[in-house]
């Protein structure tokens, strides 16, 4: 069993930058695609960028494509999510999660996925 911790939200001004990490235990990442997604009030969890198990792969939602950076270091057991220009609307709480497969492919369907963390608030200001 693979545990997810998310930290690094947090109040920003618009167009400022928060880096998300998403520390796992329990298991090392090496086997697991992982994945970010957030909800916002009132809405459905959604999804937001996904990494294959090695890195190689990646793949954004078109909101905030050319603005987050989703990576991983297997070493450190740990992913991350860069976030740069953000928007109001960006507000939501972040959620990491984790797929295991021996495939490098990502998912983007939250239904594919086995483990997630507890969430971490981003909050945006205008």
């Amino acid at each position: 069993q693979v545990q997810l911790v998310e930290s690094g939200g947090g109040l920003v001004q618009a167009g400022g930058s928060l880096r998300l990490s998403c520390a796992a235990s329990g298991r090392t990442l090496n086997n697991y695609a992982m994945g970010w997604f957030h909800q916002a009030p009132g809405r459905q969890r959604e999804f937001v960028a996904a990494i294959s198990r090695t890195g190689a792969n990646s793949y954004y939602a078109d909101s905030i494509k050319g603005r987050f950076t989703i990576s991983r270091d297997n070493a450190k057991n740990t992913m991350y999510l860069q976030m740069d220009m953000l928007k109001p609307e960006d507000t939501a709480v972040f959620f990491c999660a984790a797929k295991a497969t021996p495939f490098r492919a990502v998912y983007t369907d939250e239904a594919q996925y086995d483990h997630w963390g507890q969430g971490t608030q981003v909050t945006v200001s205008s």
